[in-house]
């Protein structure tokens, strides 16, 4: 039976099956605007990035990690699963993750979007839950378990207990936001002008939210803002260090919206049990330890948090029956349920 599990991501598309992680890709689209046409997907449309001409336009077709364009994203869905079941003859079983605050016409789109890639069944898993089970964590007992799963578009936290999701909280501030809050800082302190991939490497190679033992200076290229010219300046993680912090103080409010009508013996547990954190976000230098003082109690990143989700959902298919919330099948579009 073929079985696989979709991390269908703002930044990225991966795809888990045969215990592997099968294709790690950019959920990146170039689309010919004159003739409607897709002209690449994934990794190679990613190195297109800035290089192609006016007709050529490079997209993200999901954006704040739900589907923005409905029609790409199922093409780009279809291209992908069919990279990966090329040899197989049977239709597969697509679980899919999705952000805890999707909404119902989003929710509609994932389905039809896997269905259109000829998926026999599709189950929908939330992501924390995801999370959760690709990190190893049991949650299968009484005690309360705190999951935040930071991707590119949205943050999901979840208090999850007795196989299912006691309260759950999702805001749509994540990694992009981080490059974006980094991108107006530069442009309004610095007047330079810096695209997303250049706002993407400073925040890895320097950024912090608790700060840096060493001060190194990186050189930072862009457009002035007042000549139009190429510019340079050379930057520290402390020149940096205000658009990040602000912008991990508002993702860190996803905790009290999760716990707010969470039972306080749950919330207790998590003096014992913590928080552990998923996703690409999570490894922004500095953050566990900034989310362990702002929620008071330890946090922790799982093993391979970027494919942690991707690996989850591709485990639920084997515990249908075992998880009581946050999973579930859903029919094709023509079934009429």
């Amino acid at each position: 039976m073929a079985d696989i599990g979709l991390d269908l991501g703002t930044r990225s598309v991966l795809i888990y099956g045969r215990r592997k992680i099968l294709l790690n890709e950019p959920s990146v689209v170039v689309l010919d605007t004159y003739t409607n046409e897709i002209i690449s997907l994934g990794q190679e449309a990613e190195e297109m990035r800035g290089k192609t001409p006016e007709r050529l336009q490079v997209i993200r077709p999901l954006s704040g990690g739900v589907i923005a364009d409905y029609t790409v994203t199922s093409l780009m869905v279809n291209y992908f699963i069919r990279k990966v079941c090329y040899s197989s003859l049977i239709k597969p079983r697509v679980a899919i993750c999705v952000p805890s605050g999707i909404t119902g016409v989003e929710l509609r789109a994932a389905i039809d979007a896997a269905y259109a890639a000829e998926a026999r069944r599709v189950y929908l898993i939330e992501e924390p839950v995801a999370a959760a089970i690709g990190a190893g964590v049991d949650f299968s007992g009484a005690k309360g378990v705190m999951m935040l799963d930071i991707g590119g578009g949205t943050a999901d936290a979840a208090l999850l207990s007795m196989g299912g999701i006691i309260s759950k909280s999702s805001l749509k501030i994540a990694g992009d936001s981080f490059d974006e809050a980094i991108m107006r800082h530069v442009r309004d302190r610095y007047e330079l002008l810096i695209g997303e991939m250049t706002a993407e490497r400073l925040k890895i190679d320097i950024g912090s939210v608790t700060g840096r033992e060493t001060e190194k200076a990186v050189e930072l290229k862009g457009r002035s803002a007042v000549t139009g010219f190429p510019a340079k300046i050379e930057v520290t993680w402390k020149d940096i260090y205000e658009p990040i912090y602000k912008t991990a103080t508002r993702l860190a409010e996803v905790f009290g919206m999760a716990l707010e009508n969470a039972p306080p013996e749950l919330v207790g547990d998590l003096k014992e049990t913590g928080v552990i954190m998923t996703g690409g976000g999570s490894l922004l230098h500095g953050l566990d330890s900034f989310i362990s003082d702002y929620v008071g109690v330890s946090v922790r990143i799982a093993p391979r948090p970027i494919e942690c989700v991707a690996i989850g959902t591709g485990k639920s298919l084997k515990m249908v029956g075992e998880l009581h919330d946050g999973f579930k099948e859903v029919p094709p579009p023509d079934s009429g349920s």
